[in-house]
């Protein structure tokens, strides 16, 4: 499957561009583009990879990106069956850095608001009720028109820019290294994992579908990912993981497994790792 990383969402005719997204599944390609992106789920769950960061997403997760950011979210196996009823919802609004002209942010008044925007760069995951106030707003800004819409988008940028409750969602110096000819080969690892992570996956077969030798590979997934192979694959196990926790349906033992590790010990082990406390604790912690 050919799948363009650089994603291109020029509007011709706005300055801003807002978008209500209603599909079966949120789109499965990895990308990135050169505009800031305020987005919020009303609806779907799934895995949100996001630079360097593999987290599991639902209703209200609401993120604001940077531009060239590589991003992904990705709907929950379910959402791809056929014959599934199943529907994402969430709204996406777009705008450049020059939106309001090349000097406008060199103003003095505007340096919360350029901080805001290198903040950005990382990624910044919003909560609790400024989630909520974003997650209005946006549904406001699909029904206002020009003028209006400006002045609108401005006032929730500066509540943003003095407001110290989001989160990073990127490590600290984390930099795009892809290149837009590298798409379609980071495509296959990400969909191959996406698809497997239950079951055993073999480095040697992940190498062969990019191209590479085993060795090759984890050193030009490790330049890329800022993290190892490994790391990702757990990652997606754990976030999988975490979701079956908070469900509260199934065993400790059973979610080890159905998370795609071999062993309860293995999983403890990991859990431990990536969340900081055992799977037991998280549960009761949630």
């Amino acid at each position: 499957m050919k799948a363009p990383i650089h994603k291109n969402i020029e509007s011709q005719v706005r300055t801003v561009t807002v978008h209500e997204l209603k599909e079966p599944h949120f789109d499965p390609n990895w990308h990135f583009h050169p505009h800031y992106q305020l987005f919020t789920v009303l609806e779907g769950t799934g895995k949100r990879l996001i630079g360097d960061s593999i987290q599991t997403f639902g209703p209200g997760d609401t993120v604001f990106l940077g531009p060239d950011v590589p991003h992904l979210w990705r709907s929950d196996p379910a959402y791809f069956e056929a014959g599934s009823s199943l529907m994402t919802h969430g709204i996406v609004l777009y705008f450049q850095e020059d939106f309001l002209g090349k000097d406008f942010l060199e103003k003095p008044e505007m340096l919360g608001l350029r901080q805001l925007l290198a903040d950005s760069k990382r990624g910044i995951c919003y909560k609790g009720e400024l989630s909520e106030h974003i997650r209005e707003q946006l549904i406001s800004l699909t029904s206002v028109e020009g003028f209006k819409g400006i002045l609108q988008l401005l006032t929730l940028l500066d509540k943003l820019a003095h407001d110290n409750s989001g989160e990073f969602i990127s490590s600290y110096g984390y930099v795009n290294n892809f290149k837009v000819s590298e798409t379609e080969r980071m495509q296959k690892v990400h969909n191959y994992v996406l698809q497997h992570f239950f079951q055993e996956i073999r480095l040697s077969d992940v190498a062969s579908l990019a191209g590479m030798t085993e060795a090759a590979f984890c050193r030009y997934f490790k330049a890329r990912s800022n993290k190892t192979f490994i790391d990702f694959v757990n990652e997606i196990r754990i976030g999988h993981a975490c979701k079956l926790l908070l469900e509260d349906k199934w065993t400790i033992a059973q979610i080890a497994y159905d998370s795609g590790f071999d062993s309860l010990s293995n999983f403890n082990r990991n859990f431990k790792k990536y969340i900081g406390h055992t799977p037991r604790e998280y549960k009761g912690n949630y």
